[in-house]
């Protein structure tokens, strides 16, 4: 049987810019800019290339005054919201909310008192912007692990309970001083221990929630593991914006992003793109003509936007082609030296191997007219 995504968890809606988070409003994708921010040009750059892709709100690091100065500018020209990532020196945080940023990302516990946290509070609050709260393995409260795991928890509780000991701490925090426009992060590196602190949180607070897998590696693996805690959490209904953490342009986040909310069945592929594993029966270089297919797909889709076909195939052989992907709006397979192109599982033309691929750029550029 097949199974149900839950019913997605009712958290308040905040807003990042012009953007929901949280209630009925879509999942959004996240990322966080690799650009020295004192660097405007170099940063807006990476922030529209990021936006092309689907970024719908970014993060940058404000390090130090002059990064806090430069804000400003990128704020007005960037094309999605901006949140800003402050440690440590509260002074920076008040600067990024004179500068227009559309959020600040702060761990209460580490900017310097509480009477500094009431000051950002204050401020946030006048500006009418969000704080971002982040828990994370790696900066838990000294000794809050080695309370909770004396207790006789085993370690991945402990550290999912400090987490969320952790999370709940800052909020309150930021609640004594009357601010409850907050979103929350519980991260860790270890993927199951990340999955059971969102979980508890989600059922003892409506605050809208970031999702990811922190450190979660390079390129590979980190999809792999972020696939899998951040898909866990959106089957459970749980997450309102969403962040992959890789050692990897930060496009790729992107990308990776998106993909698995449309896996999850929380967005629209428009299209979704199929290809058959290679086996002994493909007679094409099947690998390189997904490769060009999809290249093709993002080109087009970077000028236009989403496309009016739904679902494309790419299929290694005839036996896989128009008839196990006979869905398809468009398709192309191939047999040995020759492309088949098909359309809801109809062959429209046969081609040498060498013409297939550019017959297949016309049908699919025609059929967005």
């Amino acid at each position: 049987m097949q199974q149900k995504m839950k019913v997605r968890r009712k958290s308040r809606k905040i807003f990042i810019g012009d953007v929901p988070v949280g209630g009925d409003a879509p999942v959004t994708v996240q990322s966080m800019t690799n650009t020295d921010t004192r660097d405007a040009e170099a940063t807006l750059c990476q922030i529209r290339k990021l936006h092309i892709v689907g970024c719908e709100i970014i993060r940058l690091a404000v390090p130090d005054e002059t990064a806090a100065e430069v804000l400003a500018d990128i704020v007005r020209q960037s094309p999605i919201p901006v949140i800003a990532d402050i440690h440590f020196d509260h002074r920076l945080a008040l600067k990024s909310i004179a500068a227009g940023a559309s959020a600040i990302r702060i761990n209460p516990g580490n900017i310097g008192g509480d009477e500094k946290v009431r000051a950002v509070a204050e401020k946030a609050g006048e500006a009418g912007i969000p704080i971002r709260v982040g828990s994370n393995t790696g900066s838990l409260p000294e000794g809050l692990y080695e309370k909770i795991i004396s207790s006789g928890k085993n370690h991945a509780d402990s550290l999912a309970a400090a987490l969320v000991e952790s999370a709940s701490a800052q909020c309150a925090l930021l609640e004594k001083y009357g601010f409850r426009d907050i979103k929350v992060s519980l991260k860790s590196s270890d993927v199951p221990v990340t999955i059971e602190a969102y979980r508890r949180f989600a059922e003892i607070s409506d605050y809208p929630l970031h999702i990811g897998i922190t450190e979660a590696g390079t390129l590979r693996r980190g999809i792999v593991k972020s696939a899998l805690g951040i898909g866990a959490l959106l089957m459970d209904g749980i997450g309102d914006t969403l962040r992959v953490s890789l050692t990897a342009d930060p496009v790729e986040e992107i990308i990776a992003g998106v993909m698995i909310l449309e896996c999850a069945g929380l967005r629209q592929a428009m299209p979704e793109i199929v290809s058959c594993p290679t086996c002994g029966r493909t007679e094409i270089n099947l690998i390189e003509l997904t490769d060009k297919v999809e290249k093709l797909v993002a080109e087009i889709k970077s000028k236009k936007g989403i496309l009016k076909l739904k679902k494309i195939a790419i299929m290694g052989c005839v036996v896989n082609g128009p008839g196990e992907a006979k869905d398809a709006d468009l398709g192309i397979c191939g047999g040995k030296s020759k492309i088949i192109i098909f359309k809801k599982g109809l062959i429209i033309g046969t081609y040498p191997e060498n013409e297939g691929f550019e017959r297949f750029r016309e049908e699919l550029i025609n059929s967005e007219k």
